[in-house]
């Protein structure tokens, strides 16, 4: 497994080898040994979620409150989808920055997403899906958003595609907006959870 630390501390991408002959390919996109290898932590795994997306499709930016929040490994079994993670905890180095990273079932790339940091995805063909394990289960109280079309965010939607989204998150405020709400993670309140799930090796 090739695992990459992304350009926002705490997210990481797998890369897993994959084996192919005249009967197709195999692959484990998630292996919880290279989890902790990465982040130090375990993957618990409370809910397992799904979504099937046509093109242009772009859902998030999600995020939820921490503690616990809600971390995610994702990974995309068809289709391709352009994945973007946002720093949004208050006080982070890297406050306000994205990355990305293309996700498809030729290389199985995942995405390991700690709480705190928001997500979001556009599909970059028909009936694209995204599979995603998750550390809690969804409660909707503790869920927030941030518009995906905050100029200030700029995130890397392509150009050629004809854009749809859900009212909420149209409707969802952006980055500044929800800091000025104090709706936003807390950087500090975020590591301090991360040290209470990290893996006590004896």
């Amino acid at each position: 497994m090739q695992i990459r630390e992304l350009s926002i501390a705490g997210v990481f991408e797998f890369v897993p080898p994959t084996f192919a002959d005249n009967r197709g390919m195999f692959a484990s996109p998630f292996q919880e040994q290279a989890v902790v290898e990465a982040t130090g932590r375990s993957m618990r795994v409370a809910q397992t979620n799904h979504s099937i997306s046509s093109r242009g499709s772009i859902r998030g930016v999600h995020f939820a409150d921490v503690p616990p929040s809600q971390a995610k490994y994702i990974y995309c079994p068809r289709g391709s989808l352009l994945d973007v993670v946002v720093d949004i905890r208050v006080g982070s180095p890297t406050f306000g920055q994205w990355d990305a990273v293309r996700l498809d079932p030729q290389e199985c790339r995942a995405l390991f997403v700690p709480e705190g940091i928001g997500h979001s995805f556009v599909a970059l063909e028909d009936d694209t899906v995204m599979n995603y394990l998750c550390s809690e289960g969804y409660n909707p109280g503790r869920e927030h958003g941030i518009t995906p079309l905050d100029p200030a965010l700029d995130l890397p939607w392509p150009k050629d595609l004809e854009q749809q989204l859900s009212a909420k998150d149209l409707a969802a405020p952006t980055l500044a907006e929800a800091e000025a709400a104090g709706i936003l993670p807390q950087y500090e309140d975020c590591l301090a959870f991360y040290d209470k799930v990290r893996v006590v090796h004896a």
